[in-house]
């Protein structure tokens, strides 16, 4: 659960520091309906970059901030529709774009529900104390990026295989950097580096992505809205909201599902992973080139009982897809297929655990036989602005990319994708994806039994409490801008 105990003297600091940094902290309710952020602080976004080092832009964490790299301010959610030219499929698969963030990843939403109920009850002490973002991929960017609008110091954790764009900007914003070894599959080892700070140093607070309910809350309370309000936009009369298909990584995402779930009943949830790595599907291990979705273990915050579906996505197929998409010859191949101009031109929206998320919609879409009058939701966590060094890399070993690459991959890895490697969970099935959990949280990191039986005998009483503790978090955060006198 998400502890709101009050530390008074840690309380007092924080409020010191952001009254030093003039640090105002919106509410959950405001990053899901921006209309209700103050004129004052609207006034002053005009000024700002959407990447800039400033306290306002904790006011862009939301799905709704307009386009534009300077001085946005806020219209409707931001995504995109996948057309069947493209996908091959009859289905209308909607994905959220998270480039038009702060960081360009949705994920300074995640660190934010994770650091912010600490920091406004005073559980965290940004004057002593430095914050740890263990992570395969964009986590740790939000959460150094964050720690510099709330006034924090950050240490950020990441394999030493991620792609060196995100090094590079690191570097500018986290106070300290840690490369682990390994690469995208290497999860325990960021772990295992967490836990050695934590015994070696006496000022740091951990906030683990793949525990911290923060991270379940926020999406399950912004993106599951943003998904509600997306699909009410473009529904057609008679259309249905089928699904979710998300990759695991943290499980954060996961909770939109929750969202969808608790408004349309009748949607399912899909889950994802590398099939190079087919923990959910198999219990089995290995190593990918998906960055972003991690694996090897089940995330303490994934609602496994309210999962319909495991989809494995051979990493083959999204790193065809990234290049199909990206390369001038891939982009001529599909305009001659028929995929208008305009979807062409936001194709690099998608970055590589996007086209994960699109392959596992479109596998979803072919599994279930859908219609066009069926939804599927996705979500394109970051865009290809991060991995530019992964198209220099392919271009290097495989050479420069012509038509005859780009109608292989259409043709093998988009229209040729099949209804292999999946599987519909039953009660037993989703038990025993489930009971993984025990070896990773229990025996490893030190949560307890008890807990991990409640999240699956008590799930509604468990998970439903989580979803329930916004406003109270809102509440806290109200208080604590009034404490600093800044409004």
């Amino acid at each position: 659960m998400i502890d709101l105990t009050v530390n008074e003297e840690g309380l007092r600091r924080a409020v010191e520091r952001a009254k030093e940094r003039k640090v105002v902290i919106p509410t959950f309710e405001q990053m899901k309906d921006p209309g209700k952020i103050p004129q004052k602080i609207k006034d002053q976004l005009k000024n700002v970059g959407l990447w800039d080092v400033n306290p306002l832009n904790l006011f862009r964490i939301t799905w709704k901030n307009e386009p534009v790299k300077h001085g946005g301010l806020y219209g409707g959610v931001n995504f995109m529709e996948l057309p069947p030219e493209l996908t091959g499929v009859e289905a209308r698969i909607l994905a959220l774009v998270g480039k038009w963030f702060p960081t360009g990843a949705h994920k300074v939403g995640a660190t934010f529900g994770c650091l912010v109920p600490r920091l406004v009850t005073g559980q965290f002490d940004p004057t002593t104390q430095k914050a740890i973002w263990p992570s395969t991929g964009n986590y740790c960017r939000g959460g150094a990026y964050n720690s510099q609008l709330l006034g924090c110091e950050s240490i950020a954790i990441l394999p030493e295989g991620m792609s060196r764009e995100r090094f590079e900007w690191l570097k500018t914003v986290a106070g300290e950097v840690i490369a682990t070894p390994g690469s995208e599959s290497n999860v325990k080892e960021i772990f295992d580096k967490t836990w050695e700070l934590r015994r070696t140093r006496d000022n740091v607070v951990a906030f683990n992505q793949f525990e911290e309910f923060g991270n379940y809350l926020w999406h399950y309370e912004v993106t599951g809205h943003a998904m509600e309000e997306a699909f009410r936009d473009a529904a057609k009369p008679g259309d249905r909201l089928f699904g979710v298909t998300l990759t695991s990584g943290s499980s954060g995402t996961l909770a939109s599902g929750d969202y969808v779930k608790e408004v349309f009943p009748m949607a399912r949830i899909a889950v994802g992973e590398a099939l190079q790595c087919p923990t959910l599907l198999e219990n089995g291990f290995g190593a990918h080139r998906i960055e972003g979705i991690g694996d090897k273990h089940v995330p303490w915050i994934h609602n496994v009982k309210n999962t319909d579906m495991v989809i494995a996505v051979d990493d083959a197929d999204s790193m065809a897809m990234i290049r199909l998409f990206n390369e001038p010859a891939g982009r001529e191949y599909l305009r001659k297929q028929g995929v208008s101009q305009k979807v062409i031109d936001d194709l690099p929206l998608m970055g590589i655990s996007g086209a994960a998320n699109l392959i596992m919609a479109i596998k979803m879409a072919k599994y279930f036989e859908l219609t066009e009058k069926d939804v599927i939701f996705t979500v394109f966590t970051d865009s290809m602005e991060l991995y530019g060094s992964r198209l220099k890399e392919m271009e290097e070993e495989y050479g420069p990319y012509g038509e005859v690459d780009a109608a292989v991959d259409f043709n093998r890895h988009v229209l040729g994708l099949s209804v292999d490697w999946m599987q519909e969970l039953g009660y037993y099935d989703r038990r025993r994806v489930h009971n993984l959990k025990y070896y990773t949280w229990v025996e490893q990191q030190g949560r307890e039994l008890e807990e991990l039986n409640a999240q699956w005998y008590d799930a509604e009483e468990y998970w439903g409490g989580i979803r329930k503790m916004a406003p109270v978090i809102d509440e806290k955060i109200r208080a604590f801008n009034e404490m600093t006198g800044l409004f």
